[in-house]
């Protein structure tokens, strides 16, 4: 009876076990991530030069062992939204394989739109969506994953229609925005207030033919109602802009323009007394010149 001398345990030799680490547990998107690990057999016998794949979501690198069986691999600028994500080793060397895996994780906060537009962004999904149900009527699972990834671009599709959508307080806003325009329009074309009150050939005219006694308190009346007027705008459109109704903007606007009695008061005092200083500044060069009028005549009758 023939019996076979090589023991069963180095029919394991044949294939590798691969150490695989992450050198963080935890990164952010944008950092490197970095693979590091170890091939030995199963006698725990280091092996150089054996190739080892590692891939990381959508992403490869490839990397060879040395002589003590070590390896690393680097995804640098690792773009990912945040999740869990598993990273496979395969370690190859002639007919001898290995195989091995580890998870990390990206932080930060995941949105529905960004999750599927990672699931999208893959070889296999673009294999997918640019290809037509049809060239998979004999293959099951290309049937399935052709409706798979197909949904997802209806959700994207229909995630993307729904963020672009405004709120209800962006509809309300815009609703009171529309409203005061056409209360603002109705009112121009009602009063027809005309151009250059404040500006303009018609303001410049006005002001060249005032009594140049009158003119500079004139001048500041209507500064005082521009600024005023201006004011009260700005009041207005604040209020409509911050979600405020057309009626709140509009009595806003009014208490601004309606000034108090004192203040009326002050206004006019302040310019009262200015035109009382130069009036009486003109009576007494007058004097003055009459004075001297009077002498001269004196003088030229003698």
């Amino acid at each position: 009876m023939l019996f076979s001398f090589i023991p069963s345990s180095e029919a394991e030799l044949l294939q590798f076990i691969v150490e695989l680490n992450m050198e963080k547990g935890a990164v952010y998107p944008g950092e490197t991530v970095v693979v590091t690990g170890r091939v030995v057999n199963h006698a725990y016998e280091p092996t150089r030069g054996v190739e080892v794949l590692i891939r990381a979501g959508s992403e490869t690198t490839k990397t060879f062992t040395t002589p003590d069986g070590v390896f690393r691999g680097e995804f640098v600028n690792f773009q990912r939204i945040p999740g869990t994500y598993t990273v496979n080793a395969i370690a190859t060397w002639y007919e001898m394989t290995g195989f091995s895996s580890a998870e990390f994780q990206v932080k930060g906060d995941a949105t529905p739109v960004t999750a599927l537009q990672e699931k999208l962004s893959t070889d296999e999904a673009r294999k997918y969506l640019s290809s037509n149900e049809s060239d998979f009527e004999k293959n099951p699972i290309g049937q399935t994953l052709f409706k798979y990834y197909h949904n997802l671009l209806d959700e994207l599709l229909a995630e993307q229609i729904e963020a672009g959508k405004p709120n209800a307080e962006q509809i309300f806003l815009e609703q009171q925005r529309k409203i005061a325009e056409v209360l603002r329009n109705q009112a121009i074309e009602e009063r027809a207030p005309g151009v250059g009150t404040y500006g303009g050939y018609q303001y410049e005219g006005y002001i060249a033919g005032l009594n140049p006694e009158i003119k500079d308190l004139v001048i500041s009346q209507l500064e005082f109602t521009k600024n005023n007027f201006a004011d009260a705008q700005k009041i207005k459109e604040e209020i409509i802009a911050n979600g405020g109704t057309y009626e709140e903007a509009r009595q806003a606007y009014l208490d601004r323009l309606a000034i108090p009695k004192n203040i009326l008061e002050q206004f006019n005092e302040k310019y009262s007394d200015e035109s009382e200083i130069d009036e009486s500044e003109i009576d007494e060069s007058e004097i003055d010149e009459s004075e001297i009028d009077e002498s001269e005549i004196d003088e030229s009758s003698k």
